[in-house]
């Protein structure tokens, strides 16, 4: 049977490779769990149980390879193959989904923009064609996409989802305004905006 890894350690998992990779970029070749954790802010035990997990990875007076446990780190996420993405609804936040360069780079790469408003329908945005959402079905059949982003109204949502999963998602990075828990063979990241800019208000008000 193959362990259950904690939703804790996974969200602490693109971390790991942020970091790693500001350390490739700086030339480092090894580190230590402990200078990990001070540049992380997670103590160096917990590291050492999160990286356990996997597999280590490490070397007691060693440390860790840099550029080894990033490679690792990519693996398990998911990093090493490539993704394709949709994007449903392509108002602001659709758009900047769309225009951000980053995702490319680690392998999530845009292939169709689609939505209802016949201003937007028929433009590119960044080299990819929006299409009418009634096309979906059409479009998704020989593209083989794994993940969509839903960026429309909670009130479309759960259809779109469903129809969605019909077609063969696998992924959903939900941004409607409502969380998608009872969905069938996919995978959802329900993403609430609005909640880290509440815990931030918190933090704020806690301080004063």
């Amino acid at each position: 049977m193959e362990k259950e890894i904690s939703q804790a350690v996974i969200r602490r998992m693109p971390r790991y490779y942020r970091y790693l990779d500001e350390l490739l970029d700086a030339g480092t070749e090894r580190i230590s769990s402990n200078d990990l954790s001070k540049r992380m802010h997670v103590t160096a035990s917990q590291i050492r149980q999160d990286l356990n997990n996997f597999g280590g990875f490490g070397q007691q007076g060693y440390g860790y390879n840099v550029k080894f446990l990033h490679e690792e780190i990519g693996k398990i996420l998911g990093l090493n193959e490539s993704h394709n993405v949709v994007v449903i609804g392509v108002g602001h936040l659709g758009q900047a989904i769309a225009n951000y360069s980053n995702f490319a780079g680690l392998g999530f790469k845009i292939t169709g923009l689609f939505d209802v408003d016949p201003a937007i329908v028929g433009k590119e945005i960044n080299g990819v064609e929006v299409h009418h959402i009634d096309d979906l079905e059409e479009c998704l059949k020989d593209r083989n996409v794994d993940i969509a982003a839903l960026t429309l109204p909670k009130s479309q949502a759960e259809k779109t989802a469903r129809k969605l999963v019909e077609l063969g998602v696998k992924g959903i990075w939900n941004f409607a305004l409502v969380d998608l828990d009872e969905l069938d063979n996919v995978t959802v990241e329900n993403v609430h905006l609005s909640d880290t800019l509440m815990q931030l208000s918190y933090n704020i008000t806690k301080k004063n």
